[in-house]
């Protein structure tokens, strides 16, 4: 939901504007105006999303202001330290300014480039597969599993070429994809494994955290609306030092030492080399000491985002509906979003689902409209609905309803009880 100026005479005047089609992306502002509405009872009944922070994020942000040091420095070092100690397992991680930089450097380090092809499901945000084309590389597209909705390990094994170089696997809505059968695969046919888990922190899989299975690399995301959040941010994880490595000269113009200890150190600040022709990815102190508050609360709120996605569980059960996949036994789902699907027999529509909820104020969102039905990439390489019958028939009845980690119990009744009213 985006809160746009109805009146710009009136600063206390908003009207709602559904950013539907943006792949479920709110601007960061709207969780500002929000949390201003509803204290003052302008809000919708339920956004989509709301910001999640307490006051020891901010003062940590605070004082990085007030430090002198705003860049990539002491604060970021820390970030790093103690994310790769949250998910264990001896792993490097790289804090970069966005999810897409770092699928970017990882394949980068992957050695990715003209000439070579890099498999993504269809069923993700455009940042997968453009990351391949800012290398030279393409994209080559597969269906999905119709019940997890992650990639489908038998479609990745009919797209593979003597081009193949990358499967880059997404995690979709938090639930891990099969890393097993993707291993295999990749294992057999001498390919690298880089998965997106931007909606996917803190989830396991197969008893392991994800960022843990020893893949080439894992890029998580701490956009605004993420299970935790710098505002902007990402973080690169990999077990390989020699990629670690790669990824932090890459992140920052492609220079032998960071900008922090050239200030800090002892030897002169100007004395740098340039090793390769890198990119400007790296993630700000600020940043770093927000994430660092949200990191500290990532059990907290993926535990209340579990609670909400119960809720839904047991409220939405009888109805005409395909509920989300639910994580196996001993493993966990980090619940970044709730999409649902309207059974093939529903009595009515997504438009009229969607107008149910915008008449009772309630956010909600898709996720995603298909990259086939994308203008870019259905030219590129002329894909068409019957090439991904999985996608096309989701996205014809998809629609995720409001989860986020201060969502209320009320919250959650409110919305599932709109839904069953449209259903019933």
């Amino acid at each position: 939901m985006l809160f746009n100026r109805a009146n710009k005479g009136n600063k206390n005047s908003y009207s709602p504007v559904w950013e539907e089609r943006v792949g479920g992306h709110p601007i960061n502002q709207t969780t500002v105006f929000v949390r201003r509405e509803r204290k003052k009872n302008w809000a919708m009944a339920v956004p989509y999303f709301r910001l999640n922070l307490v006051g020891a994020e901010t003062q940590a942000v605070l004082r990085v202001l007030e430090s002198g040091w705003l860049t990539s420095g002491s604060e970021c070092a820390a970030f790093e330290r103690e994310f790769a100690e949250a998910l264990g397992g001896g792993v490097h991680a790289i804090a970069v300014n966005s999810a897409t930089a770092g699928l970017h450097l990882a394949l980068e380090a992957a050695g990715v480039g003209p000439g070579d092809e890099v498999i993504v499901p269809d069923l993700t945000f455009t940042a997968t597969a453009e990351v391949v084309r800012y290398l030279g590389a393409e994209a080559v597209f597969v269906d999905v599993l119709p019940h997890s909705l992650c990639i489908d390990p038998e479609e990745v094994k009919r797209a593979i070429t003597p081009r193949t170089k990358v499967i880059m696997p997404v995690h979709f809505g938090g639930l891990g994809a099969d890393l097993a059968a993707l291993q295999s695969i990749a294992s057999e046919q001498g390919l690298l494994i880089v998965e997106d888990a931007a909606h996917s922190f803190p989830a396991s899989h197969q008893g392991l955290p994800i960022g843990c299975h020893g893949t080439f690399a894992t890029v998580f995301s701490f956009y605004a609306n993420k299970t935790i959040t710098t505002g902007e941010g990402g973080m690169i994880v990999t077990a390989d030092e020699s990629v670690a490595q790669r990824c932090r000269i890459m992140r920052l113009h492609g220079i032998d030492r960071d900008a922090f200890r050239r200030f800090q150190g002892d030897s002169a600040a100007w004395n740098y080399d340039v090793v390769a022709p890198g990119f400007k990815y790296n993630l700000t102190d600020i940043a770093a000491a927000l994430g660092r508050g949200q990191l500290s609360r990532a059990s907290d709120m993926q535990q209340n985002r579990t609670a909400i996605a119960n809720i839904y569980n047991t409220m939405l059960a009888d109805l005409p509906l395909e509920l989300p996949a639910e994580a196996e036994d001993g493993d966990t789902h980090a619940w970044h979003i709730y999409p649902i699907r309207l059974a093939h027999n529903a009595p009515i529509d997504r438009a009229a689902l969607e107008a149910a909820l915008t008449g009772a104020g309630i956010g909600y969102s898709v996720h995603y409209t298909p990259l086939h039905r994308m203008s870019y990439w259905r030219e590129r390489y002329n894909l068409s609905d019957d090439r991904f019958p999985v996608t096309s028939d989701y996205f014809s009845r998809c629609l995720s309803l409001p989860l986020f980690s201060d969502q209320t119990e009320g919250e959650a009744r409110e919305v599932a009880s709109v839904v069953r009213n449209a259903l019933t």
